[in-house]
Formats: structure tokens, sequence, C-alpha cells
């Protein structure tokens, strides 16, 4: 078997030997190739690393019931739209009713009284301080009536913005308690991407900028941080952060976004865009050496506007060739232009 390998191999290796001169040659024939070039730049650029985050409301509230009584009416179903101070829901308190009904039946007696007492004091059958004790007694009914009037309100639950029905708890017929949530509310106007971002990443300032990557979209995202908590939470090592998204994008309440939070900074390697072609799966430039072109095989990373980060297969002063011809080729020569 050893025996029978062995021609095989030189075989191979003397075609192999005889094909590269060959390719050289070919490449030699060829007429240069009018290039122009660029110089592989080594920048200190920021350093970033993905924070993933939830879109929330700027404004939600969670409305509970502040007495104790059926309801009657809950016209806000899930998905509806309501402008501020817009009725949600209404409760049923006879007791209360009848309280204010009280108060104010006690309000116009004191009233009467002291309106009577006010002239007899005038003809001289009255006495002053019997005036003043019939005022405070008017005060505190009036306070009474001020107490019941507010309980009578609580019968009605309001919306205290405009936003969107997100939670519904209650229908009608049931019987609400004080406390227990009824309904939930978010704005829609107002959005932002709440995050918890690891204590080992930096605390930045409020207003900083930051870019926002949003699954689905193809357009640059930058919002702005509006809060920061200074303390991590001791049980995930986090601190939450809310960043104000700007307005005019299809983003929705629980969506999931990535936060590219400052990491410090790191040296890069950059050349134009249009310096990289792809084969395949593979991407390659071509470097200026000795007045010819070579190919080079490269791995990329993002970009950063009409240039793209080089991660691996060149180094920094190296010369390459931009926009390169479909004919180009690995070892032809090359006339440089500006």
């Amino acid at each position: 078997m050893k025996s029978l390998a062995l021609p095989f191999l030189a075989a191979a290796l003397g075609l192999s030997a005889c094909g590269q001169p060959a390719d050289r040659k070919a490449s030699d024939d060829r007429p240069p190739a009018v290039a122009t070039t660029s110089t592989v730049e080594a920048v200190v650029l920021p350093r970033t690393q993905p924070v993933a985050g939830t879109v929330r409301p700027a404004e939600r509230a969670t409305l509970s019931a502040r007495i104790m009584g059926n309801v009657t009416r809950a016209p806000a179903a899930l998905g509806t739209r309501v402008t501020a101070n817009e009725v949600l829901m209404e409760l049923s308190a006879g007791e209360i009713q009848a309280r204010l009904d009280q108060a104010r039946a006690n309000l116009d007696q004191v009233e009467r009284e002291l309106a009577r007492e006010n002239t007899l004091v005038t003809k001289g059958a009255s006495s002053v301080e019997s005036v003043r004790l019939l005022e405070d007694r008017r005060r505190a009914a009036a306070a009474a009536v001020d107490e019941a009037t507010t309980f009578a309100s609580y019968t009605s639950l309001r919306a205290p913005f405009a936003g969107v029905i997100t939670r519904r708890f209650v229908e009608a017929g049931d019987l609400a308690t004080a406390g227990v949530p009824l309904l939930e509310i978010e704005a829609t106007d107002h959005l932002r991407a709440e995050l918890a971002v690891p204590e080992s990443l930096d605390l930045i300032a409020a207003g900083t900028e930051l870019a926002i990557d949003l699954a689905g979209s193809d357009r640059a995202l930058t919002g702005r941080l509006a809060e920061i908590s200074p303390a991590a939470d001791p049980a995930t090592r986090t601190r939450l952060a809310k960043v104000d998204l700007p307005a005019g994008f299809s983003v929705r309440s629980g969506q999931f976004v990535r936060v590219l939070w400052p990491a410090g900074r790191e040296e890069a390697l950059l050349v134009p865009a249009r310096a990289v072609t792809s084969f395949g799966q593979m991407e390659q430039v071509f470097v200026v050496e000795e007045g010819r072109a070579r190919l080079r095989i490269v791995k990329t990373g993002g970009r950063q506007g009409d240039r793209v980060r080089i991660l691996s297969g060149l180094t920094a002063g190296e010369s390459v060739v931009v926009a390169p011809a479909a004919t180009l080729r690995d070892g032809q020569r090359l006339e440089i232009r500006p």
C-alpha cells in the first residue's frame, strides 16, 4: 500500500508545482488594472454592549376602587382608547348617597336657622353669640357636605390621562372592593425602553443618547436616557434604566428591544465598505503589494458610516483597492490613480 501511494503523491506535488508558475504567468500577461486605493486605518472607537429591554409607556396606571360597591356600568373594554377624565366604570353605593342627602339636609336646616337668627338680632330679639354658634354649625355642616360629595365621587372611576385600556379585572355586576385593581390604562404618546443594566457597565448621566436596535426596523433609532437608578438590585446585580423613544416609530408596549450601552473604548481597523467584496460565504479584499493586487480573505464587523470594521485579515497601514473591478485577479499589476 505504501509503495502505491508514493507515486500518486509525487504526481500531485508535481502538478501543483507546475500549476503555480502558470497562474502567476497568466496574471503577469494581463495589462495593468487601473485602481483607486485606500489605507487601512487604525482608530479608537467607543465600545458598546447590547442590553435587552422592553418597551413600556411613560405613563401607566392601575385603577382601584376607593369604596366597596357593585359595578353597575363598565363601558371601557380592552383596547378602548379613552380621553382624560372619561368615566371608565361606575359603582353603586346607596349608603354614600344617603349620607350625602343627610348632610345636605342638615346644611339647609342650619342655614335657615342662621337666617332667622340674623333677622332676630336686627330686631334685638336675639344675641350675637347665638348667631356665632349657628355660623360654626353651618361651617361644620358644609364640611360634612364636602366630605359626602367626595365619597360620592368615588362611585365613578375616571381616566387619569388619555390612553388605552390594557387590562380589565371585573365586569358589570361584580363586587368592587376598596384597593383591589379594576382596570389598567397605558398612555400611547410617550414610550420608553425599560432595561436592567448590569452593574459592571458604566453608570452614565441622564440625557445621554443611546442607539437602539429594534427588531423589524431598518431605520436607525436613537433614544435618550431619561432615568437610571444609582443603586443595583442585590438579587440581579442590575440597575433599572429608562430610555425615552422618539416619536414616529411603529413600536408598541411590550415589544423587545436592545439598547447599545457604552462599555469603554477599543481599537479597530477601518476600510471603505466598497473595498470588501463577497464570494459565496467569504469576504475578500485586494491588498496592494509591490504594485500588484493580492487577494486576502478577511472577516468584517459592523459598519461605521461608509466604512466597515475589519476583525481579521489586515493590518494597519496596508493599502487596499477600493471598488475593485470584477475582472481584477490575484497577482495582476496595478496602475494606481487618485
